[in-house]
Protein backbone atom coordinates (compact mmCIF):
# COMPACT_ATOMS: atom_id res chain seq x y z
CA UNK A 1 0.00 0.00 0.00
CA UNK A 2 1.35 3.24 -0.96
CA UNK A 3 2.79 5.46 1.92
CA UNK A 4 0.51 9.07 2.17
CA UNK A 5 2.54 12.00 1.27
CA UNK A 6 3.57 14.17 4.54
CA UNK A 7 1.80 17.54 4.36
CA UNK A 8 3.11 20.78 3.93
CA UNK A 9 2.17 21.15 8.14
CA UNK A 10 4.79 18.50 8.93
CA UNK A 11 7.66 19.13 11.12
CA UNK A 12 10.42 16.95 11.61
CA UNK A 13 11.02 16.05 15.29
CA UNK A 14 7.45 17.20 16.66
CA UNK A 15 5.17 15.08 14.83
CA UNK A 16 4.17 11.10 14.82
CA UNK A 17 5.44 10.31 11.56
CA UNK A 18 3.73 7.07 11.56
CA UNK A 19 0.60 8.91 12.42
CA UNK A 20 1.00 11.26 10.00
CA UNK A 21 1.04 8.76 7.12
CA UNK A 22 -1.99 7.35 8.11
CA UNK A 23 -3.97 10.61 8.38
CA UNK A 24 -5.34 11.56 4.77
CA UNK A 25 -5.18 14.88 3.58
CA UNK A 26 -6.85 17.14 0.95
CA UNK A 27 -6.34 20.60 -0.68
CA UNK A 28 -8.55 23.12 0.72
CA UNK A 29 -9.67 24.92 -2.63
CA UNK A 30 -7.45 26.79 -4.35
CA UNK A 31 -5.65 28.02 -0.85
CA UNK A 32 -1.86 26.55 0.01
CA UNK A 33 -3.60 24.41 2.80
CA UNK A 34 -3.63 20.73 2.61
CA UNK A 35 -5.78 19.50 5.28
CA UNK A 36 -6.47 16.69 7.55
CA UNK A 37 -9.86 14.91 6.57
CA UNK A 38 -10.44 14.81 10.21
CA UNK A 39 -10.62 18.47 11.83
CA UNK A 40 -10.99 20.21 15.51
CA UNK A 41 -13.92 22.37 16.06
CA UNK A 42 -13.83 25.23 19.70
CA UNK A 43 -16.95 24.11 20.34
CA UNK A 44 -15.74 21.41 22.62
CA UNK A 45 -14.09 24.17 24.56
CA UNK A 46 -17.20 25.74 25.59
CA UNK A 47 -19.74 24.22 27.48
CA UNK A 48 -22.54 24.61 24.59
CA UNK A 49 -23.02 20.58 24.36
CA UNK A 50 -21.70 19.32 27.72
CA UNK A 51 -19.03 20.55 31.05
CA UNK A 52 -15.18 19.87 30.11
CA UNK A 53 -11.58 19.65 31.43
CA UNK A 54 -9.84 22.19 30.39
CA UNK A 55 -6.70 20.55 31.26
CA UNK A 56 -8.03 17.34 29.21
CA UNK A 57 -8.76 19.53 26.19
CA UNK A 58 -5.44 21.24 26.27
CA UNK A 59 -3.56 17.58 26.23
CA UNK A 60 -6.29 16.49 23.23
CA UNK A 61 -5.56 19.33 21.45
CA UNK A 62 -1.76 18.72 21.73
CA UNK A 63 -1.59 15.10 20.98
CA UNK A 64 -4.50 15.75 17.95
CA UNK A 65 -1.66 18.02 16.07
CA UNK A 66 0.85 15.11 17.03
CA UNK A 67 -0.69 12.86 15.46
CA UNK A 68 -1.40 14.94 12.23
CA UNK A 69 -4.87 16.19 13.03
CA UNK A 70 -3.72 19.95 11.44
CA UNK A 71 -6.79 21.73 10.92
CA UNK A 72 -8.58 23.66 13.96
CA UNK A 73 -11.57 26.05 13.90
CA UNK A 74 -12.61 28.77 16.65
CA UNK A 75 -14.32 31.53 16.88
CA UNK A 76 -15.55 34.03 19.88
CA UNK A 77 -19.27 32.81 19.73
CA UNK A 78 -17.45 29.44 21.40
CA UNK A 79 -17.68 30.01 25.41
CA UNK A 80 -17.57 34.20 24.50
CA UNK A 81 -13.82 33.65 24.04
CA UNK A 82 -13.26 31.41 26.49
CA UNK A 83 -12.76 28.38 23.68
CA UNK A 84 -9.80 30.31 21.91
CA UNK A 85 -8.29 30.98 25.68
CA UNK A 86 -8.22 27.50 25.83
CA UNK A 87 -6.68 26.75 22.38
CA UNK A 88 -4.08 29.39 22.87
CA UNK A 89 -3.02 27.34 25.85
CA UNK A 90 -2.77 24.29 23.74
CA UNK A 91 -0.41 25.83 21.10
CA UNK A 92 2.07 26.92 23.09
CA UNK A 93 5.44 25.32 22.35
CA UNK A 94 4.00 24.22 19.12
CA UNK A 95 5.74 24.68 15.71
CA UNK A 96 3.46 27.40 13.87
CA UNK A 97 3.91 25.28 11.11
CA UNK A 98 2.48 22.08 12.55
CA UNK A 99 -1.27 23.48 12.01
CA UNK A 100 -3.66 25.99 10.04
CA UNK A 101 -6.01 27.45 12.69
CA UNK A 102 -9.56 29.35 11.72
CA UNK A 103 -11.42 32.09 13.26
CA UNK A 104 -14.41 33.91 12.86
CA UNK A 105 -16.29 37.52 13.18
CA UNK A 106 -19.73 38.05 13.42
CA UNK A 107 -21.28 35.87 16.08
CA UNK A 108 -20.70 36.98 20.14
CA UNK A 109 -22.46 37.27 22.63
CA UNK A 110 -25.50 35.03 24.36
CA UNK A 111 -27.67 38.22 25.01
CA UNK A 112 -29.82 37.92 21.67
CA UNK A 113 -29.47 41.99 21.11
CA UNK A 114 -25.83 41.77 21.10
CA UNK A 115 -25.20 38.51 19.38
CA UNK A 116 -24.54 39.56 16.06
CA UNK A 117 -22.79 42.38 15.18
CA UNK A 118 -21.62 42.58 11.18
CA UNK A 119 -20.11 45.73 11.23
CA UNK A 120 -16.51 46.27 9.88
CA UNK A 121 -15.26 47.66 13.11
CA UNK A 122 -16.31 44.86 15.17
CA UNK A 123 -14.71 42.89 12.87
CA UNK A 124 -11.07 44.07 13.22
CA UNK A 125 -11.80 44.41 16.79
CA UNK A 126 -12.38 40.68 16.99
CA UNK A 127 -9.71 39.44 14.78
CA UNK A 128 -7.76 41.07 16.99
CA UNK A 129 -9.09 39.53 20.19
CA UNK A 130 -8.54 35.88 18.67
CA UNK A 131 -5.13 36.53 17.92
CA UNK A 132 -4.37 38.06 21.46
CA UNK A 133 -6.40 34.78 22.40
CA UNK A 134 -4.73 32.14 20.52
CA UNK A 135 -1.44 34.25 21.13
CA UNK A 136 -0.81 34.66 17.72
CA UNK A 137 0.65 36.52 15.03
CA UNK A 138 -1.83 35.49 12.04
CA UNK A 139 -4.45 33.45 11.31
CA UNK A 140 -4.89 30.89 8.32
CA UNK A 141 -8.52 31.75 7.13
CA UNK A 142 -11.10 34.44 8.74
CA UNK A 143 -14.35 34.26 8.06
CA UNK A 144 -17.81 35.34 8.73
CA UNK A 145 -20.10 33.59 11.17
CA UNK A 146 -23.60 32.14 10.42
CA UNK A 147 -23.72 35.10 7.34
CA UNK A 148 -27.42 34.84 7.27
CA UNK A 149 -28.16 36.53 10.09
CA UNK A 150 -26.92 39.65 8.97
CA UNK A 151 -29.59 42.65 8.57
CA UNK A 152 -28.42 41.48 4.59
CA UNK A 153 -26.18 39.86 2.73
CA UNK A 154 -25.30 43.13 1.14
CA UNK A 155 -23.99 44.53 4.39
CA UNK A 156 -21.80 41.43 4.79
CA UNK A 157 -20.77 42.98 1.08
CA UNK A 158 -20.45 46.47 2.21
CA UNK A 159 -18.97 46.46 5.58
CA UNK A 160 -17.75 42.72 6.93
CA UNK A 161 -15.79 41.28 3.60
CA UNK A 162 -14.14 44.11 3.44
CA UNK A 163 -12.64 44.61 7.15
CA UNK A 164 -11.82 41.05 6.43
CA UNK A 165 -9.56 41.59 3.31
CA UNK A 166 -7.96 44.72 5.14
CA UNK A 167 -6.78 41.60 8.05
CA UNK A 168 -5.60 40.12 5.05
CA UNK A 169 -3.25 42.71 3.59
CA UNK A 170 -2.47 43.48 7.13
CA UNK A 171 -0.71 39.77 7.51
CA UNK A 172 -3.11 39.37 10.39
CA UNK A 173 -4.88 36.73 8.00
CA UNK A 174 -4.23 34.63 4.93
CA UNK A 175 -7.38 33.52 3.46
CA UNK A 176 -11.24 34.62 3.44
CA UNK A 177 -14.19 32.67 4.27
CA UNK A 178 -18.08 32.30 4.86
CA UNK A 179 -20.05 29.79 6.91
CA UNK A 180 -23.76 28.78 7.90
CA UNK A 181 -26.56 26.94 7.79
CA UNK A 182 -28.13 27.34 4.51
CA UNK A 183 -25.73 26.34 1.66
CA UNK A 184 -27.97 28.29 -0.68
CA UNK A 185 -26.60 31.93 1.30
CA UNK A 186 -23.03 30.55 0.63
CA UNK A 187 -23.76 30.14 -2.72
CA UNK A 188 -24.90 33.09 -3.06
CA UNK A 189 -21.63 34.85 -0.79
CA UNK A 190 -19.18 33.58 -3.05
CA UNK A 191 -20.97 35.25 -6.19
CA UNK A 192 -21.64 38.23 -4.73
CA UNK A 193 -18.57 39.06 -2.55
CA UNK A 194 -16.40 41.88 -3.49
CA UNK A 195 -13.41 40.04 -2.17
CA UNK A 196 -12.30 36.66 -3.22
CA UNK A 197 -14.29 34.24 -1.00
CA UNK A 198 -11.65 31.50 -0.65
CA UNK A 199 -13.93 29.03 1.69
CA UNK A 200 -17.33 28.21 2.85
CA UNK A 201 -18.07 25.99 5.98
CA UNK A 202 -21.10 24.12 5.93
CA UNK A 203 -22.86 22.17 9.04
CA UNK A 204 -24.82 19.21 9.70
CA UNK A 205 -25.76 19.44 5.77
CA UNK A 206 -23.23 16.38 4.58
CA UNK A 207 -24.78 13.83 7.45
CA UNK A 208 -26.60 10.74 7.61
CA UNK A 209 -29.77 12.49 7.34
CA UNK A 210 -29.28 15.47 5.34
CA UNK A 211 -26.88 15.88 1.89
CA UNK A 212 -28.08 19.11 0.76
CA UNK A 213 -24.58 19.72 0.89
CA UNK A 214 -23.69 18.18 -2.60
CA UNK A 215 -25.83 20.05 -4.64
CA UNK A 216 -24.22 23.04 -3.83
CA UNK A 217 -20.38 20.56 -4.16
CA UNK A 218 -20.18 21.90 -8.17
CA UNK A 219 -20.80 25.21 -7.77
CA UNK A 220 -17.91 25.29 -5.32
CA UNK A 221 -15.86 23.29 -7.28
CA UNK A 222 -15.98 25.34 -10.45
CA UNK A 223 -15.31 28.86 -8.09
CA UNK A 224 -12.51 27.10 -6.18
CA UNK A 225 -13.71 27.32 -2.97
CA UNK A 226 -12.26 25.10 -0.47
CA UNK A 227 -15.34 23.29 1.50
CA UNK A 228 -15.44 22.63 5.30
CA UNK A 229 -17.87 20.35 6.81
CA UNK A 230 -18.90 20.43 10.50
CA UNK A 231 -20.68 18.25 12.63
CA UNK A 232 -21.21 15.08 11.47
CA UNK A 233 -23.45 14.63 14.32
CA UNK A 234 -26.02 17.07 13.10
CA UNK A 235 -25.25 19.07 16.68
CA UNK A 236 -25.81 15.54 18.45
CA UNK A 237 -29.18 14.62 17.27
CA UNK A 238 -26.93 11.44 15.80
CA UNK A 239 -25.51 10.34 19.23
CA UNK A 240 -26.48 7.83 21.81
CA UNK A 241 -26.86 10.93 24.29
CA UNK A 242 -29.24 12.44 21.85
CA UNK A 243 -28.95 16.39 21.42
CA UNK A 244 -29.08 19.30 23.67
CA UNK A 245 -32.73 20.72 24.79
CA UNK A 246 -32.26 23.47 22.29
CA UNK A 247 -31.90 21.64 19.43
CA UNK A 248 -33.92 23.15 16.65
CA UNK A 249 -34.75 19.84 14.72
CA UNK A 250 -38.74 19.46 15.33
CA UNK A 251 -39.96 16.84 16.76
CA UNK A 252 -40.12 14.25 14.60
CA UNK A 253 -37.15 14.08 13.14
CA UNK A 254 -35.93 14.12 17.23
CA UNK A 255 -38.41 11.41 17.26
CA UNK A 256 -37.11 8.94 14.73
CA UNK A 257 -33.32 9.46 15.74
CA UNK A 258 -33.96 8.96 19.32
CA UNK A 259 -35.66 5.28 17.77
CA UNK A 260 -31.75 4.87 16.05
CA UNK A 261 -30.12 5.90 18.94
CA UNK A 262 -31.71 3.42 21.27
CA UNK A 263 -31.47 0.23 18.43
CA UNK A 264 -27.63 1.22 18.94
CA UNK A 265 -27.66 1.42 22.61
CA UNK A 266 -29.16 -1.78 22.53
CA UNK A 267 -26.22 -3.38 20.21
CA UNK A 268 -23.82 -1.65 21.97
CA UNK A 269 -22.50 0.74 19.30
CA UNK A 270 -22.51 4.33 19.44
CA UNK A 271 -24.54 5.69 16.50
CA UNK A 272 -21.96 9.35 16.92
CA UNK A 273 -19.56 6.76 15.75
CA UNK A 274 -21.30 5.61 12.68
CA UNK A 275 -22.55 9.37 12.07
CA UNK A 276 -18.62 10.77 12.11
CA UNK A 277 -17.46 7.90 9.87
CA UNK A 278 -20.19 8.61 7.05
CA UNK A 279 -19.03 12.48 6.72
CA UNK A 280 -15.77 11.27 6.58
CA UNK A 281 -16.13 9.45 3.85
CA UNK A 282 -18.21 11.74 1.65
CA UNK A 283 -16.54 13.29 -1.45
CA UNK A 284 -16.14 16.82 -1.97
CA UNK A 285 -15.37 18.63 1.70
CA UNK A 286 -11.53 18.51 2.43
CA UNK A 287 -11.98 18.35 6.36
CA UNK A 288 -14.74 17.71 9.20
CA UNK A 289 -14.29 19.65 11.70
CA UNK A 290 -15.61 17.35 14.83
CA UNK A 291 -15.68 18.26 18.50
CA UNK A 292 -13.24 16.79 20.72
CA UNK A 293 -12.31 17.53 24.44
CA UNK A 294 -10.97 14.08 25.19
CA UNK A 295 -8.10 12.18 24.31
CA UNK A 296 -10.79 9.31 23.93
CA UNK A 297 -12.95 10.35 21.83
CA UNK A 298 -9.78 11.51 19.46
CA UNK A 299 -8.64 8.24 19.44
CA UNK A 300 -11.70 6.83 18.69
CA UNK A 301 -12.03 9.15 15.64
CA UNK A 302 -8.40 8.96 14.78
CA UNK A 303 -9.24 5.21 14.42
CA UNK A 304 -11.94 5.49 12.30
CA UNK A 305 -9.71 7.65 9.77
CA UNK A 306 -7.08 4.79 9.79
CA UNK A 307 -9.14 1.24 9.71
CA UNK A 308 -12.99 2.75 9.68
CA UNK A 309 -15.91 0.68 11.47
CA UNK A 310 -16.02 -2.89 12.03
CA UNK A 311 -18.14 -5.45 10.45
CA UNK A 312 -20.44 -4.70 13.24
CA UNK A 313 -20.55 -1.71 13.34
CA UNK A 314 -20.90 -1.46 9.58
CA UNK A 315 -23.93 -4.18 9.86
CA UNK A 316 -25.52 -1.63 12.15
CA UNK A 317 -25.40 0.89 10.32
CA UNK A 318 -26.90 -0.40 7.15
CA UNK A 319 -29.94 -1.54 9.87
CA UNK A 320 -30.55 2.15 10.90
CA UNK A 321 -30.09 3.81 7.74
CA UNK A 322 -32.84 1.18 6.53
CA UNK A 323 -35.34 0.79 9.99
CA UNK A 324 -35.28 4.35 10.97
CA UNK A 325 -33.02 7.34 9.29
CA UNK A 326 -34.60 6.36 5.28
CA UNK A 327 -38.21 6.79 7.20
CA UNK A 328 -37.59 10.59 8.44
CA UNK A 329 -40.29 13.12 7.20
CA UNK A 330 -37.84 15.68 6.53
CA UNK A 331 -33.71 16.29 6.34
CA UNK A 332 -33.85 19.38 8.35
CA UNK A 333 -34.50 22.71 10.14
CA UNK A 334 -33.10 25.44 7.79
CA UNK A 335 -34.62 28.54 8.71
CA UNK A 336 -36.27 27.12 12.27
CA UNK A 337 -32.80 29.08 14.34
CA UNK A 338 -33.13 32.05 12.20
CA UNK A 339 -36.95 32.62 12.86
CA UNK A 340 -36.84 32.11 16.39
CA UNK A 341 -33.71 34.67 16.57
CA UNK A 342 -35.76 37.33 14.18
CA UNK A 343 -39.24 36.68 16.67
CA UNK A 344 -36.76 37.47 19.68
CA UNK A 345 -35.57 40.60 18.27
CA UNK A 346 -39.02 41.90 17.47
CA UNK A 347 -41.01 40.92 20.57
CA UNK A 348 -37.63 43.08 22.48
CA UNK A 349 -38.48 45.64 20.09
CA UNK A 350 -42.14 46.00 20.25
CA UNK A 351 -41.94 46.29 24.27
CA UNK A 352 -39.43 48.76 24.65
Amino acid sequence: MKRQMLPPTFVPGFHDESAVHKMRYNKLGETDMVVSVLGLGAAAYSNIYASFSEDEAIITIREAIKKGVNYIDGGYWYGQGRAEEVIGKALEGIPRKAYYIASKVGRYELDRQKMFDFSAETSRKSIDRSLRSLKLEYLDLIQVHDVEFAPSLEHVMAATMPALEEAVRAGKARHVGVTGEPVCVLQQAVERSPVRVDTVLSYCRDTLIDDTLKQFLPFFQSRGVGVVHASATAMGLLTNAGPPAWHPAPDSMKSVCALASAYCKERGVELGRLAVHHSLSQRGPAVNVVSMASRELLRANLQLVHEGLSAREQAVLQEVRDRFLSKLPQKHWEGVQLEKHRASLARAASSQ
